[in-house]
């Protein structure tokens, strides 16, 4: 007899073979397809700055976001003591505040101003328009573009909320003296000033009053 042929392999042994190799091959695939391979888009994420907070539609009242570090440390101050208080919410309202101040101011209108000034604001502002009444002049201020407010401080002292804001006015005053045969003064300028608001914490009356005024740089 010649030399006997090799037996077949079982189909069941060859179904293991088969199952070895490609275990081995996805194996190699995973160490070579799945490792992350340069930057992944999470990591892209974590790298972008943040974006830049817009300014306000209008230009005038300042976001949160622009507040500094101290600022913001000083309304967690008072929001400890007055947890309603919103910076964005009392800007506009200080910005409104200001408008009609100084209009009420230069038209001598002390009715509007009493409810919105501290009383020795409002002794100071009383002086100057009687001063002018006794001049004869007559006085009106337009503003030339909204005024932009920044908060520079908003705290707690005692009863007391104190908020300080800078504000920036484009404003054109007219006179019209005593002598109707002279010539009205027109004059534009451009005002910066910090107004100091205060309020008692816990009253029932929520408004704020102007307790100081003082020049500031332009």
């Amino acid at each position: 007899m010649g030399a006997s042929q090799g037996m077949p392999v079982p189909v069941q042994v060859q179904i293991v073979i088969f199952a070895v190799i490609a275990a081995i091959v996805l194996f190699q695939l995973y160490n070579v397809l799945g490792k992350k391979v340069g930057r992944q888009p999470e990591e892209d994420a974590r790298a972008q700055p943040p974006a830049p907070a817009a300014p306000a539609a209008d230009g005038g009242a300042q976001r949160p976001g622009a507040l500094d570090a101290v600022t913001l440390s000083s309304i967690a101050g008072l929001r400890a003591r007055d947890p309603n208080f919103d910076p964005v919410r009392f800007l506009e309202g200080a910005r409104q505040a200001h408008e009609t101040i100084v209009r009420a101011y230069a038209a001598g209108d002390r009715e509007t101003l009493k409810p919105l000034l501290t009383p020795h604001v409002m002794a100071s502002f009383e002086a100057g328009i009687a001063a002018r009444e006794a001049r004869g002049e007559t006085e009106e201020a337009e503003f030339l573009h909204p005024a932009r407010a920044d908060l520079e401080l908003a705290t707690a002292e005692e009863n007391r909320a104190v908020a300080k804001v800078r504000f920036l006015a484009e404003l054109r005053n007219r006179v019209k003296p005593a002598d109707a045969t002279a010539e009205e003064q027109v004059e534009e300028r451009r005002v910066a000033e910090v107004w100091t608001f205060e309020r008692t914490l816990g009253a029932s009356d929520p408004n704020w009053l102007l307790a100081r005024t003082e020049p500031a740089t332009a």
